[in-house]
């Protein structure tokens, strides 16, 4: 594919940022319509344009591989990782736009004349090419040309409905095939929704999706008639029926699943405002986390993380094991949350070494990032380097672009508070339901002290953050005696 030349075409396109930027207002109803029909032209023209330009990035990598006699098994490894880079976005993400662009320009030619005229959204164009994706190549253009028609005229859902249909029709065989292929993908996955919630899908054959919904309705319909779902509502009890169901416990609220919860003392044992945070899905309010653990009918243990006062960030620790493993890799995965690769935010898969082993990296903390598998891979490929400190890490490209993500503190109350005050090293609880608030003792933390029945109660002055996180008050307000 040959890309026209466009003289300063950055400067060109930057120049439109700018004046974008900094448009003023619309002065009428009218023109603040006309103005946004034009800018979602616009925006369909866009992303028609990065579609073409990450085809031909794509394209001139292969062919430049090709010519250092690069297999062709391993030319273009690595291409979509630098596509979400470049797009802000996640590894997987940058992957999917890559094949939505091959798609897009090789065989829907009618539906990026549309996108690149601004006649659809991408939207519309990526559910042409999701719904055509498993043809073969000359009866996903049978479809996109007797589509060509339909494109501008129906909403999105409608128009996947009828390319679907059209592409079944077109290949009874391909579609036979594919829904085979669908069956052997079903699996369950987990991400974090508004309000501190979580969205639990199941990506099931339909008979199986529709039978699990029914009997969980029908199970539910059943406790409310004979009154015992409380004040429940049906909804509310089918979700409780599903965890009760998927875990075996008796009732929903016991989890009886390790769970690591990283919150601090001062919202633990006092009435702090600092959310606490569940690594690889986010913040859950310090009220709502202190119930949680008071209240949880699961066993519940307590550990000890250490921070500098400094900054707040997870103290050093080093192994001169080969791997990342046991209670470093713990608080590696602990201190990333999810995938340290720049916009991905993919859970962690591997704990590796910023810089290999076998380049004479350490296995060692300031050497150690918690990376989902794909990106672990990419930063392998030819080109690639990163560059760790527990504070940051900087990933660098084969085309020379440098990209650079910052560790949040564990602590956030270290920019809070005045330097003269954090003359003790903090520490931080990571809670696990799993167990009855028992004290574990680890080899990264010092010997805790038991106190006497005798001793006065300790105060914040006059302990230390670990004798205070796992003195009388912490016991007092868990309401139970730490094990023996």
């Amino acid at each position: 594919m040959e890309a026209q030349t466009v003289p300063d075409v950055i400067t060109e396109i930057h120049r439109w940022h700018e004046v974008l930027s900094s448009l003023p207002p619309a002065l009428s109803e009218a023109e603040a319509i006309d103005r946004i029909t034009a800018l979602e032209e616009l925006t369909s023209a866009a992303a028609a344009a990065q579609a073409r330009e990450t085809l031909t990035f794509d394209m001139r990598r292969r062919n430049r591989e090709a010519e250092d006699g690069v297999s062709s098994k391993k030319q273009g490894k690595g291409i979509g990782a630098e596509v979400a880079l470049a797009r802000k976005v996640s590894r997987a993400r940058g992957s999917r736009l890559l094949k939505f662009s091959r798609s897009l320009l090789i065989d829907l030619p009618q539906t990026y004349s549309a996108l690149k005229t601004g006649r659809i959204s991408e939207e519309k164009a990526r559910a042409v090419a999701k719904e055509t994706d498993w043809l073969p190549r000359d009866k996903r253009r049978q479809v996109d040309e007797r589509m060509a028609d339909r494109l501008a005229e129906v909403g999105v859902g409608r128009l996947g409905n009828e390319v679907r249909a059209l592409a079944q029709q077109v290949d009874q065989k391909a579609a036979v095939e594919h829904l085979e292929r669908c069956t052997e993908e079903r699996a369950v996955s987990v991400r974090p929704a508004p309000g501190n919630m979580a969205y639990l899908s199941a990506l099931l054959p339909m008979p199986q999706a529709v039978a699990v919904y029914a009997n969980l309705k029908k199970s539910a319909a059943s406790l409310i008639s004979t009154g015992e779902s409380g004040q429940r509502t049906q909804s509310r009890v089918m979700a409780d029926l599903l965890v009760e169901r998927a875990t075996g416990q008796d009732k929903a609220e016991a989890v009886p699943t390790e769970i690591h919860l990283v919150m601090n003392d001062d919202s633990l044992v006092a009435p702090g405002d600092t959310p606490a945070w569940l690594p690889g899905f986010g913040p859950l309010p310090a009220g709502g986390a202190r119930e949680f653990v008071a209240e949880n009918e699961a066993t519940v243990f307590l550990r000890r993380l250490y921070v500098r006062p400094e900054d707040g960030q997870l103290v050093r620790m080093d192994s001169n094991r080969r791997e990342f493993s046991g209670l470093l890799r713990r608080m590696i995965v602990i201190r990333d949350d999810v995938c340290r690769s720049p916009y991905c935010d993919a859970q962690i898969k591997h704990a590796d070494h910023a810089t290999a082993f076998a380049t004479g990296g350490d296995t060692n903390w300031d050497n150690a990032s918690g990376l989902c598998a794909a990106c672990n891979f990419a930063k392998e490929l030819t080109g690639w380097k990163h560059e760790s400190t527990p504070e940051k890490l900087i990933v660098k490209t084969p085309t020379g672009h440098r990209y650079e993500t910052r560790t949040k503190p564990i602590d956030a109350r270290v920019s809070e508070n005045d330097a003269g005050e954090n003359d003790a090293v903090e520490s931080q609880p990571e809670l696990a339901k799993r167990g009855r608030y028992r004290e574990t003792g680890q080899a990264h933390s010092p010997p805790l002290k038991r106190r006497q029945p005798n001793d006065k109660p300790l105060s914040r002055r006059d302990a230390s953050a670990v004798e205070y996180l796992f003195g009388e008050q912490i016991r007092t307000f868990l309401t139970t005696k730490p094990a023996g």
